[in-house]
């Protein structure tokens, strides 16, 4: 075998033990099974709650809706006719879907130069800052899965003029967020992984 085939190998080979996940959780609808796979997604939630009190449900719910725990998950491209490339739909990238002006908004706020949007404690850490700002900045409980979805996807200036009302499509989802967040919630209560 030649030199060049063996480093090849031996780089794939080390590639796939790498220490990040490129799949999502098997079992998204069990809060305690992802547990059980992802303890590092478990200390991550748990030390955003610590920080910023945004129950660790809340941020499951949120990350599912967001990227279905996908760290690479991108919106989808714009077409011009239908075929002709235009671009992604916005610069929303990683677990939290954070925008690239919010993200750094976020690094700045933080002091955390080197948060990665592809990361889950940096991305839980991220969506317990942007809760937190919702709650100082418009009112919203951090228990609130519901609105704090609302003002997560509208921004603050939106959730405060309500343009979520608007958007049907957007109650629905705002709702279903809601929803799993109280599953997550009576499913860790019982969890022992958890």
């Amino acid at each position: 075998m030649s030199r060049t085939l063996c480093v090849m190998i031996m780089a794939l080979m080390l590639a796939s033990c790498g220490g990040g996940y490129s799949s999502p959780p098997s079992n998204m609808d069990n809060a305690c099974a992802i547990a059980r796979e992802r303890p590092k997604y478990v200390r991550a939630f748990k030390a955003t709650e610590r920080r910023w009190g945004v129950p660790v449900a809340v941020q499951m719910a949120t990350i599912y809706q967001e990227s279905r725990f996908r760290g690479d998950a991108r919106t989808p491209y714009r077409y011009a006719l239908g075929i002709i490339p235009m671009g992604r739909q916005s610069s929303a990238y990683g677990y939290s879907q954070a925008l690239d002006g919010t993200w750094d908004d976020y690094k700045k706020s933080t002091g955390k130069r080197r948060a990665k949007r592809d990361k889950m404690r940096d991305a839980s850490d991220f969506i317990g800052w942007y809760m937190n700002e919702s709650n100082r900045k418009v009112g919203i409980s951090l228990t609130d899965a519901r609105n704090q979805y609302l003002a997560y996807h509208e921004g603050h200036t939106g959730f405060s003029r309500g343009t979520y009302n608007s958007k049907s499509w957007l109650m629905r989802v705002a709702a279903d967020v809601e929803a799993r967040a109280i599953l997550y919630e009576s499913q860790l209560s019982r969890c022992r992984a958890f």
